[in-house]
Order: structure tokens, then sequence, then C-alpha cells
């Protein structure tokens, strides 16, 4: 049976019913949270881990979800924050410039056995992850996720006009590897 989320909060905050009403919140949710990270990080091993800390953070918050947001905003959030501190992790581990890690991930989809694209949609994911980290997430947000800027701004925090300038920056940038005139 699927929950709206008014009816999952309510949930959530009963004691005996949490525990059901967030398994229905990872189950509804789930493979969302999984794509909108892998679109960052991009291997599927990742993904994964920054997936189990995205529901483990949630879980963990419960107390401090007052329901001003819905349930998929406030997991949004949470998993934008998650990939955004994994990626730094990485670059910090890895002692690369950030572009340096850019490219290495871009690189990798190559050899990931889970990416079975051809090689246009090769070429657009490089591109893709070649992007500067905040326009990389707000073009996966937007083309992929199709959220509205509105959406984007409850889970960043980042104004619609900015939002807006780093999408067609992004789009540009994609236009321009693939040798697509821009008027």
């Amino acid at each position: 049976m699927n929950f709206p989320d008014t009816e999952l909060q309510i949930m959530l905050t009963d004691s005996k019913k949490r525990n059901e009403a967030f398994s229905r919140v990872v189950r509804l949710y789930q493979e969302r949270i999984y794509w909108h990270i892998r679109k960052m990080v991009l291997l599927h091993e990742d993904a994964n881990d920054v997936m189990q800390n995205t529901f483990l953070k949630a879980w963990n918050g419960l107390d401090g979800f007052r329901g001003d947001s819905q349930i998929s905003t406030w997991l949004y959030r949470i998993a934008t924050n998650e990939t955004l501190t994994f990626l730094a992790n990485k670059k910090s581990k890895a002692g690369l410039s950030i572009d340096a890690v850019d490219l290495n991930i871009a690189n990798t989809l190559r050899a990931d056995a889970y990416f079975d694209g051809d090689e246009v949609l090769l070429q657009l994911q490089q591109s893709i992850a070649a992007l500067p980290e905040k326009q990389r997430l707000v073009f996966n947000m937007r083309y992929y996720d199709e959220m509205t800027y509105e959406e984007m701004e409850q889970i960043l925090g980042t104004s619609v006009g900015a939002l807006k300038a780093s999408y067609h920056h992004a789009v540009k940038k994609i236009k321009k590897q693939f040798g697509i005139e821009q008027n």
C-alpha cells in the first residue's frame, strides 16, 4: 500500500509505527535517491555507500524532521549533502585538485561494469562529470530528475536565479563538448 507523505509523516512521529513507516520511506525513495547520488559519484559501490549513509542519517534525524518540507525534499537534501561530503573527502584523501579528481571520475565510466551505455551516452556522462560540482548537481537534478528550480532551491538552499545560471552554464559547456553551435 502506498501512503501519501502526510500519512507517512504522522506515522514517523508515532513510536509504535516509526519502524514500519521508515521502511516504507526507504522502499518508496530508495531507487530515486540511489540514482540521484549515482549521477554525482558515478560508481555503483560509492553510490551504495552514500545511499546507506543517507538513510542512516535520515533515521537518526527523524526527531529533527518537522514536516516543513516533503519527505522527498528532506531525503534529497540529506543525500546531496552526503554526496558532496563524500566527494570532498575523496578529493582530500587523493591529495588531488578538484579538476583532477573530477576528470578521473569521468574516465572511470568506461571501466564501470554497471555502465552499459553507448558511446554517445558515455561522452555525455563524461561531459557531465567534467562539470564543476555545483553545475553537475544542478544539471542532474533539472535534466534527469526533472526537478523545478523551486524544488532545487529547497534542497540546495540556493536562489532560483543562481540555479538557473548554473544550469545554463552547464548546458553551454555540454553543448561545447559535443560541438553544438550556440546562439
